[in-house]
């Protein structure tokens, strides 16, 4: 089993935690408010533009070419994926150049970003790898037995696509090459633990406060 998967196993707790939050549940059967998912554009968006800038700060510190060659093509994802947040804005009406954001965004942006910064690239790789990974999860449980066509089908379409799915794959091996190794057992691997954990808290408490936005 890789470091990715003994994380994830780890933590499906949290995942299903999410699958089941009422937020998420409104996007899977088409009943979510529009004011909540405009509200989670916004915040998405926010959250997104720090994303980015984690995976910029970890292509800086890669220790070789190919990390940050594959930092950077990840950052390039993020960027396209603002661009259906872009699109989504227009439709439901976010301005994103005014997004004030939550306690929630800010906590796991903070957290994104001092990690980047303060870590080594495999501890910062686990630390994002949640949020691909959930997304890939969360999309694909949903159209398990197709992409329903409702509101929120283009945000179901994206996460569940075979697109998508390789780009979590990507960090998972940036975890896997970055993080030490001593007698076959990561040496680093509770040190990204608790890091991974955190991140999955955060996406919970994320889509918790969506549904909770007035």
């Amino acid at each position: 089993m890789t470091i990715a998967e003994e994380l994830w196993q780890a933590n499906q707790d949290l995942a299903i935690a999410c699958l089941q939050n009422p937020f998420v549940q409104g996007i899977a059967d088409g009943s979510l408010s529009k004011v909540k998912f405009a509200y989670y554009v916004g915040q998405d968006a926010f959250f997104l533009e720090a994303f980015a800038r984690a995976y910029s700060i970890a292509a800086a510190k890669a220790p070789d070419w190919q990390g940050f060659n594959t930092f950077h093509d990840l950052a390039g994802s993020v960027l396209q994926e603002l661009n259906l947040h872009q699109t989504y804005a227009s439709q439901w009406g976010v301005d994103l150049k005014t997004v004030d954001p939550s306690a929630a965004t800010r906590r796991y942006t903070d957290f994104l970003l001092a990690t980047a910064w303060s870590q080594n690239v495999g501890v910062t790789a686990a630390a994002m790898l949640p949020c691909m990974k959930l997304y890939a999860f969360l999309g694909q449980a949903i159209a398990v037995n197709g992409v329903p066509n409702h509101d929120y089908a283009d945000w179901i379409s994206t996460y569940s696509s075979e697109e998508f799915e390789p780009l979590s794959e990507q960090l998972a091996q940036l975890v896997e090459r970055y993080l030490e190794r001593e007698d076959g057992r990561p040496s680093r691997y509770l040190q990204s633990s608790a890091p991974y954990r955190y991140a999955m808290q955060c996406e919970l408490d994320f889509f918790q406060a969506a549904w909770n936005a007035k």
